[in-house]
C-alpha cells in the first residue's frame, strides 16, 4: 500500500501525520525506508517487562510527549536550515519531541495543530521571505490565517545588518504570529553575519522555555531492529571544512579592462564532496598579513600581545589574519568606534541609518579607523570586530563536467582610497595570497532555490552579467552532460566585448554546438549610450514572453543593488505588454512564477 492510499482509508492518523510520513518517505532512500518499517513495527510490538531485558544496542528510549516542537525553516542559501538543524539535534538530546519541516513543505493551516514553534528564517532581496517560505508568509497575513491562542512560538532570523531590511522575514513572521494571538516563549533573535555564538546561546534558551511548557512523559524502552545500525560518516561543512588545493587561478579578463576576474579551480579529491548546479562553494579565507600590521601599527598594538579567543591563546597578529573581519566594514563597527573615538563625523552619521549604512558599505574597517586617532586596548579593537565568515560563490561547474574538482568565477574588489591600494579579503586571498597546491578550506553549500528544472524538456532563460555568469557555466555544462533537449537562452553583459566577455570561446563553442540555443550580450562602454542586459531582455521582449508560455525557467543571477531589480522590471513590462496585463497582473503573473520555482535568483 502506498502513503497516498492512507487518505483515502478509514487510517487512524490524521492529516498531518500523513503528510509528515509522505514528506519523510519522499526524503528516503529504499533502504532507509526499510530500517524505518521495522523500527516501527518494533515499537508496535514492544512492551515494557520484554524490552526492558533486551541488550541496550539494541534498544531506544522513546519519549510519549504531550505535545511536539515543530522547527521550520526559511532559508534561500542553506544558513537558515543550518541553524534550524543544529536546533533539532540539540533538543532530539533532551529527549524533546521534535519534527524538522522546510516552510515549503508546512501548510499554514496546520498551526492550529501545533502546541511549539520554532521558526528559523533568513530574508531575500529587498526584505521579502526566501522563496520556499512565500505561501506561509502570505497565509499568515491574509484573512484565512486562523486565530492561534495555543501556540507557543519563538522565531530567529538570520541576516546582514548592512542592509536595509535586516532580518525582516523573520520580524514579520514574529508580528503575524502575534497578531494571531500566538504566545512567545522568548524574544526574538536578528543574527548578523557571524551568528554562531548568539544563535548557539540563544538555542539554549529557547529549548529551556520549550522543556517548561512541553511536558514528556516517562520514556519507553522498544526494540530496534537488529542489524540496522549504519556507519557514521564524514560530513565536511561550514563548521568542518575540508582542506582542498588549489590547482588553476587563471585571470580571464584582458589586460586592458579595469578589472580583475579569475577563474579558479579547486581540487577536491578524495573529499567525497559532491555539488549540483545551482549550489555555492564557501570559502574560509585568512586576512592579508600586511594590513593586519598596517592596522596594528595604526592603533600602536603590539602583534605579539596574546588574545584569548574560543578558549585557547593566539597572538593579536594571529586573530587578525584568522579569526576576525578586518576588511570590510559593517554598521556595528562604525557606530562602537565612533562612540570609542568620539568622532563628530561618525556620530553624525550614525544618527542616520541610510546614511550609516552607505558609508560603512563603501568604506574598510582601515579607513574608518583613519577617521579620528584612538589608542585602543587589544580587548577593545577584538571587541569592535566582527568574527571572520566563509565567503559564499557561485560554483561556475558540473560535477558531471569536471570529476573531484570546483571552478569558480571570482571578481578580486580593488579599489584605490587615498592613493592607496584596497581589496576585498578573500578575493585576494584566492586570486593572489594563495598560491597553486596551497591549502584552502572549503564546504559545499547546498541551494535548493538556484536548481535546473528536473525535466530535460523544460526551456531555460538565463540572465547573468558579470561574474553572475558562474552557475550558467554549471548550468549549460550540466544541461549538455544530460543531453537535456530544452532550449538554452543566455543573456550577458559587461564592459566590453574584447576585455570583458567571461569565457567567450566555450560560449562561442557551445552557440556552435546548439547546446546554447541563444546568446544576447550588452556591453555597456562600447557604445556611446550604455546598454544593460534588461534593455536586451525588452528588445526581445515578444521571444520571452513566447518561452514563458512554453513552460520556460528564468534564473537571475548578480548584483542585488541595480541589476536584479532592473531585470525584474524589465521582466514585468514584457509580461504587462506581451501578455496584454495590468501591471498588478504582471506582479501576479511573475509571483506564481517565483512560487512554482520557474523564476529564481541567486542575487547578492
Amino acid at each position: 500500500m502506498s502513503i497516498n492510499q492512507l487518505s483515502a482509508l478509514a487510517s487512524p492518523l490524521n492529516d498531518q501525520q500523513i503528510d509528515q510520513l509522505k514528506l519523510a518517505a519522499a526524503e528516503s532512500s529504499p533502504q532507509q525506508l526499510a530500517w524505518i518499517s521495522g523500527y516501527f513495527w518494533g515499537l508496535s510490538q514492544s512492551q515494557s517487562p520484554a524490552t526492558a531485558a533486551a541488550p541496550a544496542s539494541n534498544v531506544l528510549a522513546v519519549a510519549k510527549p504531550a505535545g511536539q516542537l515543530t522547527i521550520i525553516y526559511a532559508s534561500q542559501t542553506g544558513n537558515a536550515k543550518g541553524v534550524a538543524e543544529a536546533l533539532q539535534q540539540q533538543a532530539q538530546a533532551q529527549d524533546i519531541a521534535v519534527k524538522l519541516v522546510s516552510a515549503g513543505d508546512f501548510k499554514g493551516k496546520n498551526l492550529t495543530k501545533e502546541t511549539h514553534v520554532i521558526i528559523v528564517a533568513s530574508t531575500h532581496g529587498e526584505g521579502e521571505a526566501p522563496d520556499d517560505a512565500i505561501e506561509l508568509h502570505e497565509f499568515l497575513q491574509s484573512k484565512k490565517a486562523p486565530k492561534l491562542p495555543d501556540l507557543h512560538y519563538a522565531v530567529i532570523g538570520l541576516g546582514d545588518s548592512s542592509y536595509e531590511f535586516f532580518c525582516q522575514t523573520a520580524k514579520d513572521f514574529d508580528q503575524y504570529l502575534a497578531k494571531l494571538g500566538a504566545q512567545p516563549m522568548l524574544e526574538r533573535l536578528d543574527c548578523d553575519v557571524d551568528y554562531d555564538a548568539a544563535a548557539a546561546e540563544w538555542q539554549l534558551q529557547v529549548l529551556e522555555k520549550t522543556q517548561q511548557t512541553l511536558s514528556t512523559a516517562e520514556a519507553e524502552v522498544v526494540q530496534l531492529p537488529v542489524g540496522q545500525h549504519q556507519a557514521a560518516t564524514t560530513v565536511y561543512n561550514k563548521h568542518h571544512p575540508f582542506s582542498a588545493s588549489l590547482s588553476v587561478s587563471q585571470k580571464i579578463t584582458g589586460r586592458g579592462s579595469d578589472k580583475d576576474v579569475r577563474h579558479i579551480e579547486i581540487d577536491l579529491e578524495e573529499s567525497g564532496l559532491t555539488y549540483q548546479p545551482g549550489d555555492a562553494l564557501g570559502v574560509w579565507f585568512e586576512n592579508d598579513p600586511q594590513l593586519a600590521d598596517t592596522i596594528l601599527a595604526k592603533l600602536g598594538l603590539e602583534a605579539d600581545t596574546s588574545v584569548d579567543i574560543d578558549g585557547g591563546t593566539l597572538s593579536l597578529r594571529d586573530a587578525l589574519i584568522t579569526k576576525y573581519e578586518i576588511t570590510a566594514s559593517n554598521p556595528q563597527f562604525v557606530t562602537k568606534y565612533a562612540e570609542l573615538s568620539g568622532s563628530k563625523k561618525l556620530q553624525k552619521l550614525v544618527a542616520d541609518r541610510e546614511k550609516l549604512r552607505e558609508y560603512a558599505a563603501k568604506t574598510q574597517i582601515i579607513d574608518v579607523l583613519a577617521e579620528k586617532k584612538t589608542a585602543l586596548t587589544a580587548e577593545q579593537l577584538i571587541g569592535l570586530l566582527r568574527r571572520l565568515t566563509p565567503r559564499l560563490y557561485s560554483i561556475a561547474s558540473s560535477q558531471q563536467e569536471v570529476g573531484e574538482e570546483v571552478h569558480l568565477t571570482v571578481g578580486v574588489v580593488e579599489f584605490e582610497k587615498a592613493d592607496e591600494p584596497r581589496q576585498g579579503g578573500a578575493s585576494s586571498f584566492l586570486a593572489q595570497r594563495l598560491e597553486q597546491g596551497g591549502a584552502v578550506k572549503v564546504f559545499v553549500e547546498a541551494n535548493n532555490n538556484f536548481k535546473l528544472p528536473v525535466d530535460d524538456y523544460t526551456p531555460v532563460i538565463m540572465i547573468g552579467p558579470g561574474t553572475g555568469i558562474a552557475p550558467f557555466r554549471a548550468f549549460v555544462q550540466e544541461r549538455e552532460n544530460r543531453e537535456a533537449s530544452g532550449k538554452n537562452w543566455l543573456f550577458f553583459g559587461d564592459r566590453t566585448f574584447t576585455e570583458d566577455f567571461l569565457y567567450q570561446v566555450e560560449w562561442q563553442k557551445y552557440l556552435k554546438s546548439g547546446v546554447v540555443t541563444q546568446m544576447d550580450v550588452a556591453f555597456s562602454r562600447d557604445q556611446a549610450e550604455k546598454v544593460y542586459v534588461q534593455q536586451r531582455i525588452l528588445e526581445q521582449a515578444a521571444q520571452v514572453w513566447q518561452w514563458l508560455q512554453q513552460g520556460a525557467h528564468v534564473y537571475v543571477c548578480g548584483d542585488a543593488t541595480h541589476m536584479a531589480k532592473d531585470v525584474h522590471q524589465a521582466l514585468l513590462t514584457v509580461i504587462e505588454q506581451q501578455g496584454n496585463k495590468t501591471r498588478e497582473q504582471a506582479e501576479q503573473y511573475l509571483n506564481e512564477l517565483r512560487k512554482t520555482k520557474r523564476y529564481q535568483r541567486d542575487v547578492y
